[in-house]
């Protein structure tokens, strides 16, 4: 009698555990990024029963009992959700964001960030999202630009942190390359260029063709005037002119128009060569196209992430940049991180250090995808979690029969005595 109450009591017991980690499992069903727990169990004070065979695949053993031996974390991906947000992000395969907060460091799978009114990136608790800063930011002013941000070591992630006010610097133009058919006619011809100076003012670079007085067959020459002015062409700013020669077929063969001055920022021009550039056919006149470098100054317009993790800065001269990006961590153990709450976790001895992958040259990488504009919904599946909450609830009303019927039996027994 007293092996039931054992049995009965421990039943109560571990079924009550499981109860109440299969409730919690149903009540965040909804939670971004939440990863559901399973119950394990084991025999309490197990002993073994003679078999005739010692290679009797039979479990012989007789348990007095039961108890909670884990609670075991379910380690499969969620499902994706769409979001309106380019700050929410889903990891797509292992790895785990981490965020800083209340003097501790914790890993989380719910990417719903934001950006907070500070240009920091945040949840919606208030922790900082964990990243490798980039370090091409000074005083407010983006010195350099990239296309992405490595990651430091993951013992050195820090909160990422933006400037309110960030500044594109401009870029001097250096060089502008000029195409157009100048035909055959004596005709004059222009072709024009946008040009930054180094104030990042944007200048008219027109070239002016017209043939030359004298002409020496059997190809074709063409005087070339250059000019730098506003865009208004209310002030000319600095004038080069040169000669332009082409074959019998209207390739080019030569060129003394090399470059202008730009207010005081030298622009190499760039006409081409044989058939390429500026050429002299007998075939369809063209208007004249060009291309050339830097760029006027810009201001923020706002901070988003992409898929690669990175924070991109964008501007009002349609300039990007990468100014950080996002650490997304590994554990040797993923089943040793213990639950801080919700869908937060923290390191532990049993999950040790979070680590980054690296590639084969030792670069640090994510290690998985990061999907932006995605949420990683619950990974509890609803009709499992209920089938299991039916089980542990009438597993707990049979401990409780046991210990019933336990004690009535203790009760006649008892009786019998008197």
């Amino acid at each position: 009698m007293i092996q039931a109450f054992y049995t009965g009591v421990s039943g109560l017991m571990s079924q009550q555990s499981a109860i109440d980690v299969t409730s919690n499992n149903i009540a965040n069903v909804s939670t971004v990024g939440f990863r559901g727990y399973n119950t394990e169990f084991a025999s309490l004070f197990e002993t073994a029963v003679n078999t005739d065979s010692g290679f009797s695949s039979v479990n012989s053993g007789i348990g007095i009992g039961s108890r909670v031996q884990t609670s075991s974390m379910n380690q499969t991906d969620g499902s994706l959700m769409l979001s309106e947000r380019n700050t929410d992000l889903a990891i797509y395969g292992d790895g785990w964001f981490g965020i800083s907060g209340n003097s501790q460091t914790a890993y989380t799978r719910a990417g719903n960030f934001t950006f907070d009114k500070n240009n920091d990136l945040v949840t919606p608790d208030g922790y900082f999202v964990l990243g490798t800063m980039g370090k091409n930011i000074s005083n407010d002013v983006l010195v350099s630009s990239s296309a992405e941000t490595l990651l430091n070591s993951a013992s050195s992630q820090t909160p990422l942190r933006f400037p309110n006010v960030l500044t594109y610097p401009p870029e001097a133009t250096t060089q502008a390359s000029f195409q157009a058919n100048l035909g055959v006619l004596d005709e004059s011809r222009t072709v024009s260029a946008g040009v930054i100076d180094s104030t990042g003012v944007k200048n008219n670079l027109k070239l002016t063709f017209s043939k030359s007085a004298t002409q020496v067959p059997p190809g074709a020459q063409w005087d070339v005037v250059a000019t730098v002015g506003s865009l208004d062409g209310a002030t000319i700013y600095s004038t080069q002119s040169g000669v332009v020669s082409f074959d019998a077929t209207g390739a080019q063969i030569s060129n003394t128009l090399t470059s202008i001055d730009n207010k005081g920022t030298a622009v190499a021009i760039d006409l081409g060569e044989n058939y390429s550039g500026i050429v002299s056919t007998n075939g369809t006149i063209s208007g004249g196209s060009s291309t050339s470098n830097g760029t006027i100054g810009g201001d923020l317009v706002g901070y988003e992430i992409n898929r690669n993790a990175d924070v991109i800065a964008t501007f009002t001269n349609g300039k990007q940049s990468s100014v950080g990006r996002i650490g997304v961590f590994h554990f040797q153990n993923e089943q040793g991180l213990d639950r801080v709450d919700g869908t937060k976790f923290a390191e532990s001895s049993n999950s040790g250090k979070p680590i980054f992958y690296q590639d084969t040259n030792g670069k640090n990488i994510l290690g998985a995808e990061v999907i932006n504009y995605k949420l990683e919904n619950s990974n509890v599946s609803l009709e499992s979690a209920l089938t299991e909450l039916i089980i542990f609830q009438r597993t707990f009303d049979a401990s409780g029969k046991i210990v019933t019927a336990a004690d009535e039996m203790l009760q006649k027994a008892l009786g019998m005595h008197k």
